[in-house]
């Protein structure tokens, strides 16, 4: 039956032309009766009429403007010529549902009027004999009612479907902005990875070089020397591609990596480490903590680690050979603060300018979008006597 119903709802005109033969029969077969009992022949000028208002429910839906104007044509040429009522004037009442339904607006009106002025009009034109004034007006409304009803159920169709396209452009227009939030979503998220990706490859790569270039340098004179440095190039550079391997897995798709295969992510706790790594590169670093330690959120965790690890990767590169840092890590009731200064010679001012001072503008720039993201604050610039100084509050929001 589903298929016979699908089949039906593609075919509506061959529909509306099976019903039009159907009412055609009807209409011969009670059209002969009705000449033989009056004893007069108009079959010449009552088929034509029978025929056209057939073809008024076979094009119906097609184009029910122009049909609803060829029946109320045919309706005066029935008054005009005075052909009676017959089974199928039946079309006028399906035309007046029709255009309600589905017809524009200025023809769903007219079918109205014309729906309700087609009884009247016909008692008038065909008055009923030996029946008083009272009777003749009940006739009128009884006879009125089925094109009231008929194009009021045509309006409430046409409501009906105007609610349903609206929920569906809803839902469609709803579905391309989860679509556009997905993008953007991604969008961040490649944006965020980008961000981790340069501060492990710059911190880790950095400390490579120099380690790699301390090893060359005391390679003949001092083996054990070489020998750290070489094991410290080792154990930096799979901290390094296990860090990156977290991070690409987020960009693969179609796979299904398990949660257990990459490393966490780093946290406050780990700054100490850190700092030794610095230190055992070569680069002399005072760490001290200042506060109660407490666990605070992931997120900004994260972010106070990679804005230590950033800053001392600078000082690295800008520093200069004798550079010194420092980093306070100072836990308050509702945040967390972070300084980090060094005493090095610095990168050239016009990188400040340019907002980062890797060369290529992102590492400050960076900062300030992860302490943006947490709702903190950073304060950056040159120290007072040479090198750099870098402050920074991350605030604890409070949950809702």
């Amino acid at each position: 039956m589903q298929r016979l119903y699908d089949f039906l709802r593609r075919h509506p005109t061959g529909v509306d032309c099976f019903w039009a033969l159907v009412l055609l029969g009807i209409s011969v077969m009670s059209v002969a009766p009705q000449q033989e009992a009056r004893g007069t022949d108009t079959t010449a000028l009552i088929v034509p009429f029978v025929l056209l208002l057939c073809v008024v429910i076979a094009l119906r839906r097609l184009m029910p403007e122009k049909m609803l104007l060829l029946a109320g044509a045919l309706g005066l040429g029935q008054l005009v010529l005075d052909v009676p009522t017959m089974p199928a004037d039946f079309a006028l009442l399906v035309i007046v549902y029709t255009v309600a339904a589905t017809g524009a607006r200025w023809a769903s009106r007219t079918a109205l009027a014309m729906g309700l002025c087609a009884a009247p009009v016909a008692c008038l034109r065909w008055p009923m004999e030996g029946t008083g004034i009272a009777n003749n007006i009940a006739i009128m409304v009884f006879q009125a009612v089925p094109f009231a009803l008929a194009w009021v159920l045509g309006d409430s169709i046409r409501t009906r479907r105007a609610y349903f396209a609206q929920l569906e452009e809803r839902a469609a227009r709803l579905e391309k902005e989860r679509e556009a939030q997905a993008k953007v979503a991604v969008a961040a998220e490649r944006a965020r990875i980008a961000r981790e990706l340069h501060d492990v490859v710059a911190h880790n790569v950095s400390v490579m070089v120099v380690q790699a270039d301390g090893a060359a340098y005391v390679l003949d004179t001092a083996p054990d020397q070489a020998k750290n440095a070489l094991e410290t190039i080792s154990s930096t550079g799979r901290q390094a591609l296990a860090e990156m391997r977290r991070l690409l897995g987020v960009l693969r798709t179609g796979e299904h990596q398990e949660a257990g295969e990459y490393v966490p992510q780093p946290d406050v706790q780990q700054i100490e480490d850190l700092v030794e790594e610095c230190r055992g590169s070569g680069l002399p670093v005072d760490f001290k903590v200042e506060g109660t330690p407490r666990q605070l959120p992931s997120g900004l965790e994260l972010t106070a680690y990679r804005i230590v690890q950033e800053a001392l990767t600078n000082t690295r590169k800008h520093g200069g050979p004798n550079a010194g840092a420092s980093v306070r890590l100072v836990y308050f009731d509702d945040g967390l603060g972070l300084l980090v200064e060094d005493d090095g010679k610095g990168a050239p001012h016009e990188l400040y300018e340019e907002g980062g001072f890797d060369g290529q503008g992102h590492g400050l720039i960076g900062m300030r979008e992860r302490v943006g993201m947490v709702g903190g604050t950073l304060d950056a610039g040159p120290r007072q006597g040479g090198g750099f100084r870098i402050s920074v509050l991350l605030p604890l929001k409070p949950a809702h």
